[in-house]
């Protein structure tokens, strides 16, 4: 109570200050004083600020001043601008890979992206996302301070949003200018913008640093596959810290290397610090709880890394670079047609398409679009590890080049290259293709960019298919191969030539495309050049045929002036197996965009190039080939058997081979050849060049066999259309047989367009005699003796040179040398005889056999056999000069007599006593011989020493050679 009362009269002692009027008024004026340089303070501060405010907001202005206010719909589309890598497939939606590009990225909606990632990206980036208006001014001034004073450290203040200007909108510039208009862009983004599309579009615009391929990534989505193979939404909490930590520095905390390789243990120290920087982030924000954090620090994320992968350019070079060009062609047509131009347009002005060619690139590198193709993933894979197993493409060759930089020459070894091309016959689908041995070696496309001469497989293609459809030929049209000069600039060498220089006389059309002869390719050809048939070549989708090989018969022989490429040349092959409709190839099935609207759809457009009759033949013609023919080792080597019709094709010089087939569901063609044309080894570890291409296209065929049997060996044959017959004809002329060719044993039948079906009988048989010199028949003269001739027919050749308006100069070259033909001879193969007697033979004799050389004279065609008898001498044989010079006879004396063509006879040979003469009766008298006229030296009668001479008398045909058969000429001589 007592110490109440003594604080009661400190309290009133304190107080009686204030009520003191000194006191009082000294206190209020100190108050006044204080208070008014209180008020004059804030009032300064007030002025200064607002002087501040007013610079500031000045300068702001003068800094934003040329930045024009953007619309919605424009910042909506700049914000959504970013680069998606499109996508490739294969047939049946397999996926192949991502077209090339500098920064591979690839969309996602947040909804598809793992919450972890969305809760580490704020927690680390901008944990007031959700409350600020696009700018924080805290942490603004922060970054205005530490730049103003150069601190060492920099805290940043964007945010989310203003990262995301910066990167759509403006640039990396560092500058005051371009910090304001961020700020301004920013908070007018956050109006138009919620929440979830500005984080949605950060998350697909940042860059993630590099992926296990080692290329450059942006996108979440990007990042996820390409560092842990799994898609965003499946990211769990270690590995959303660890990409949410790599936009602060994408490259320094990656952890693969430019090669895709993994890093060193230290490489990746500094990507997994950052991702313990994030997961404690998290922790402080409260976005995972302290078990969590706990869990995910300790996690070994190293293991979830995945190894390196092949890119999609690495694994399958020919074949994303096929597609990145072929989808840059489609590309550009859509875009030039949405700009009123066509496709006319594009191929008569070459910097309008190169324009839209750029325009179509960089458009589908940023789009996101999937381009579908026609590549049958199974058949692909099989051909590429099939031409690397194959053993036979022939030895590397040393090529002199210059170096584009220095100029010096320089050696480099070129391999034997191939390209082969897979279609499906319906549709043009390339279904698969072999481009080359080694992309790195080569980058070059063998199958679809490498233009070359393509040999005897242009004869089904510019020859006989065009000549049937004209009506100019069938498959037993029969076609001289002989000897002719059809190079003006050389008229006395034989031109063109069969490949092994030798040639088979009359043979049909089938026979000459079966065993590939030059000669009758190009007569035939010659018929029908005035009618142009390089005009289906066009039509079968050649481009590269230019006006002069129009006028050039080499064209028949594939002499093409550019050449042509293996896509093309298959391509072609497919309009037989398609009833006479050219279906062009093609390789992108579809494009669709990001949105999944199919903006380009393949339509398949047939043109008519040949009637189904004509196909159907050539078709026909070609399955010789396969089976007797130039291919026929392709038997052996295919694992199956399916109804294959084909064609073999030989380069000039030997520098390219071919082989191309169909059956009715697939055309398959090979080529070989150097880079750099130079011959290829006639024969490779004891297999010859032909052989060669067969078996490697037998290898391919095989390996697609293995996994798509189904498609590469249909159990249909080829459907014969109607308006095929089926009729005889005359092997010797191709018309309607006569009764002399039915004589001569030379009837054929063979199938015909019902259209051209030979109309006339031949008339160029006439019955007569021959004889027969070695393998050369003659026709006989009226003298000539009939126990040397034969019965046969005559051939007139005058129908084969009005027929293809050519001279046959050896007209014995048309008879075939077969069994058949022995019959027959050309009307104007006549032997000339030398109007004389021919000279005595000299025979020699062992035991029971007569034997003796070959006349020397020319006109001789045989031999008579005489042996002496008491009366004289009798013939015993009479033997043609073209069968063995020999006479088996019993012992008694014997001489020979030669004949020529004209019936003359020698004086008699020496005479040959076999086994032992019979000894003489002393009264019988020998006959006298008859004295002959004495010859003037050095023409006598007898024989000299060589066995050569000439008969007695003036050599006029009067004298002793003119004997018919059955009288005997005197005995000679014993002297």
């Amino acid at each position: 109570m007592k110490e109440n009362r003594n604080l009661l009269d400190k309290l009133k002692s304190w107080l009686s200050i204030f009520t003191n009027k000194k006191t009082t008024k000294g206190a209020s004026i100190t108050f006044q004083v204080t208070w008014n340089l209180v008020l004059l303070f804030i009032i300064l501060i007030v002025l200064g600020g607002s002087f501040a405010g007013g610079v500031g907001a000045g300068y702001f202005a003068s800094l934003v001043k040329d930045e024009q206010i953007r619309p919605y719909e424009n910042m909506k589309k700049d914000i959504y601008n970013y680069e998606e890598t499109s996508e490739l497939y294969f047939s049946e939606n397999v996926y192949l890979g991502k077209l090339r590009t500098d920064l591979e990225r690839e969309e996602v909606k947040l909804e598809d992206v793992s919450q972890h990632v969305i809760d580490a990206v704020i927690a680390t980036e901008d944990e007031y996302f959700y409350e600020h208006d696009g700018v924080v001014p805290k942490a603004i001034m922060r970054a205005i301070f530490q730049e103003v004073t150069n601190s060492s450290v920099q805290s940043g203040g964007s945010t989310l949003t203003q990262q995301l200007i910066k990167n759509q909108l403006l640039t990396n510039e560092v500058s005051f200018e371009r910090k304001a208009k961020e700020i301004l862009l920013a908070l007018r983004l956050e109006k138009f913008f919620d929440k979830k599309e500005i984080l949605e579009a950060y998350l697909n615009v940042s860059t993630f640093g590099r992926n296990s391929s080692g290329r450059n990534i942006a996108g979440v989505q990007s990042a996820a596959k390409g560092l842990f193979g799994v898609n965003a939404k499946e990211l769990n909490l270690p590995q959303a810290a660890f990409i949410a930590g790599l936009p602060q520095s994408p490259f320094g905390y990656t952890p693969y290397t430019q090669g895709g390789e993994l890093k060193s243990p230290e490489g990746m120290e500094p990507g997994l610090t950052r991702m313990k920087t994030v997961l404690q982030r998290m922790f402080d924000n409260g976005r995972i709880d302290q078990k969590q954090y706990n869990e995910a620090v300790a996690y070994d994320i190293k293991k979830d890394f995945i190894p390196r992968v092949e890119s999609s350019v690495e694994k399958y070079p020919y074949l994303t670079m096929e597609i990145e060009k072929r989808a840059a062609e489609v590309m550009s047509l859509i875009l030039a047609e949405k700009d009123g131009y066509d496709e006319v347009d594009l191929k008569e002005d070459s910097e309008l398409k190169n324009e839209y060619k750029i325009l179509a690139d960089r458009n589908l590198r940023q789009n996101g679009y999937q381009i579908h193709t026609t590549i049958n993933k199974e058949i692909y894979d099989a051909m590429q590890a099939a031409k690397d197993s194959y053993q036979y493409y022939g030895s590397d060759k040393v090529e002199i080049i210059k170096d584009p930089e220095t100029g010096e020459s320089k050696e480099v070894i070129e391999p034997v290259q191939l390209g082969a091309v897979l279609i499906e016959n319906s549709t043009g689908k390339i279904l698969s293709f072999v481009g080359g041995r080694d992309y790195e070696a080569k980058q070059l496309n063998h199958a679809t960019d490498t233009e070359r001469p393509n040999g005897s497989t242009m004869k089904p293609l510019v020859v006989y298919a065009p000549a049937m459809e004209l009506g100019a030929v069938a498959p037993g049209t029969v076609i001289p191969d002989v000897p002719v000069y059809l190079n003006p600039s050389k008229p006395g060498v034989p031109y063109p030539t069969n490949y092994d220089k030798r040639y088979s006389g009359l043979v049909s059309a089938r026979h000459a495309l079966k065993m590939s002869y030059n000669v009758p390719a190009m007569l035939t050809y010659k018929t029908i050049m005035d009618q142009r048939p390089a005009q289906y070549l066009e039509k079968m989708g050649f481009s590269s045929v230019i006006e002069s090989d129009y006028h050039n018969p080499s064209l028949a022989l594939g002499g093409i002036t550019n050449g042509v490429t293996v896509e093309e040349n298959v391509n072609a092959f497919g309009t037989f197996a398609n009833n006479g409709k050219f279906i062009d190839s093609y390789i992108i099935e579809k494009i669709v965009d990001n949105s999944g609207n199919i903006i380009y759809q393949h339509e398949v457009k047939p043109v008519e190039v040949f009637s189904p009759q004509t196909a159907w033949l050539t078709i026909d013609m070609m399955r010789d080939v396969v089976k007797s023919g130039t291919a026929n080792s392709l038997k052996s080597r295919l694992k199956f058997s399916s109804d294959w019709a084909g064609k073999t094709g030989t380069g000039q010089d030997l520098k390219d081979t071919w082989f191309v087939a169909v059956n009715p569901n697939v055309s398959f063609g090979v080529w070989t050849g150097y880079d750099t044309p130079k011959a290829l080894e006639l024969r490779y570890k004891g297999i010859h060049h032909s052989p060669r291409t067969i078996y490697l296209w037998a290898h391919l065929m095989n390996a697609a066999y293995d996994v798509a049997p189904g498609i590469v060996d249909p159990e249909e044959q080829f459907k014969m259309p109607g308006g095929i017959v089926r009729r005889s004809y005359c092997a010797a002329s191709g018309l309607l047989p006569s009764e002399a060719c039915s004589k001569a044993g030379l009837v054929e039948s063979d199938w015909y367009n019902s259209k051209f079906v030979p109309s006339g009988s031949d008339n160029s048989f006439a019955d007569g005699r021959y004889v027969q010199i070695g393998e050369n028949r003659y026709m006989a003269l009226a003298s000539t003796p009939e126990e040397f001739t034969s019965s046969g027919v005559l051939l007139s050749p005058k129908y084969f040179e009005d027929k293809y308006g050519i001279p046959i100069k050896d007209t014995t070259k048309l008879i075939p040398k077969l069994d058949r033909w022995g019959n027959l001879l050309v009307a104007e193969s006549k032997l000339s005889e030398n109007g004389k007697n021919p000279g005595a033979p000299s025979i020699s004799g062992k035991d029971s056999l007569i034997t003796w050389s070959k006349h020397p004279e020319g006109d001789v065609i045989g031999y008579r056999v005489y042996q002496k008898t008491e009366g004289g001498a009798k013939k015993v044989s009479s033997i043609s000069a073209g069968h063995p010079l020999s006479f088996s006879a019993s012992n008694g004396e014997y001489y020979v007599t030669a004949v020529d063509i004209a019936g003359k006879e020698s004086p008699p040979s020496n005479i040959i006593q076999l086994g032992k003469p019979p000894e003489k009766e002393q009264d019988v008298t020998t006959p006298p011989v008859e004295e002959k006229p004495k010859d003037p030296p050095g023409e006598s009668g007898n024989k000299n020493s060589d066995g050569s001479g000439t008969a007695p008398g003036d050599g006029d045909g009067d004298g002793n050679g003119d004997h018919e058969e059955g009288t005997e000429p005197p005995p000679p001589s014993n002297e």
